[in-house]
């Protein structure tokens, strides 16, 4: 019987279109031992810098109602002692494994790109382009078109695996950097990273976040995310990998339909380890309930934006 969850990224075989996202999965080998890792669609290690960096300071996350606020800094172990300590580990498994890769100037993007390509087990990299460029005046990546096709464009020449690129929803328009990405040669975009938020303690009149800003995540930003990912898809010749706040199948599924081709569980995955397999099993029931043979059935099949009339108030 044809499994209707398996579908492609990139060229790349995924058991199911649900990947563990970069931040809240750790390695991966933190969490061997509550879920089969073989299962995964596939999973996208914490981000990568050319040095070890030790995060930000306590406390690092906030639960809002809704949701979830965090500001960890990017903490890792850096792109050496990970090929040494954690990718040899992680051979041991089929799941595709991608690299998330950050830096704070396009060289440092770069550097760890080049020590990663001479390295086996490695499917593909997502660049995180939301970190502040200081060499160009402090500004983001991810909210200057240019800078975002100047580092894609860099990356794509020292890149032989596929590229995704990870953009932010701070922006006013997300269609710009859609269009600077592809015309820079990424293979596909992630999207969407989280939202620049504060929580305040009232008694103290301080921010609850030992950084003081930081990043909100979960279902409270579904809806947003979902729009980002309609409006990408419009002018997207690239596939697009939906995430942000989904915590279930239908949500996923609302993600595909919206033109997504494949999602991410992050948040998700601090309520329950498994949350990513538990969304792939929904996910494919999800479909049945739907008619949809396959994921590519349901990518991108939204008819309108208007609500659709029941039978019952159309026949009146």
């Amino acid at each position: 019987m044809p499994n209707r969850l398996e579908t492609t990224l990139c060229g790349i075989r995924l058991r199911n279109p649900v990947l563990a996202a970069s931040g809240t999965f750790g390695y991966g080998l933190e969490f061997a031992t509550l879920l089969d890792l073989n299962q995964l669609g596939g999973m996208i290690t914490k981000g990568l810098s050319l040095e070890p960096i030790g995060g930000n300071p306590a406390p690092r996350l906030w639960h809002t109602e809704a949701g979830m606020i965090n500001s960890v800094g990017l903490q890792n172990v850096g792109v050496d002692a990970f090929l040494r300590e954690k990718l040899p580990k992680l051979r041991r498994y089929s799941v595709p494994v991608f690299t998330n890769v950050f830096g704070y100037r396009v060289d440092d993007y770069l550097g760890v790109l080049q020590r990663l390509e001479d390295a086996e087990g490695i499917a593909g990299y997502e660049l995180n382009i939301s970190c502040p460029n200081t060499k160009e005046g402090g500004i983001f990546f991810s909210s200057d078109p240019q800078a975002t096709y100047d580092l894609v464009a860099r990356s794509r020449q020292v890149s032989r695996r596929p590229l995704l690129v990870k953009l932010s929803p701070n922006v006013s328009s997300i269609q710009p950097f859609v269009k600077a990405v592809q015309e820079a040669g990424a293979d596909a975009i992630s999207l969407v990273n989280t939202f620049v938020s504060l929580a305040l303690d009232n008694q103290t009149r301080s921010a609850r976040i030992g950084a003081g800003f930081g990043g909100l995540s979960g279902p409270g930003i579904r809806p947003v995310a979902v729009r980002l990912v309609y409006e990408a898809a419009q002018i997207a010749r690239i596939p697009i990998v939906g995430l942000g706040g989904i915590c279930n199948g239908a949500d996923a599924a609302e993600f595909l339909i919206a033109g997504a081709s494949a999602v991410q569980v992050g948040t998700a995955t601090f309520i329950d380890p498994r949350a990513p397999l538990l969304v792939a099993e929904q996910l494919g029931r999800e479909m049945e309930r739907l008619g949809a043979p396959d994921t590519r059935s349901l990518a991108g099949s939204i008819t309108t934006l208007r609500p659709a009339q029941s039978q019952n108030r159309s026949a009146k």
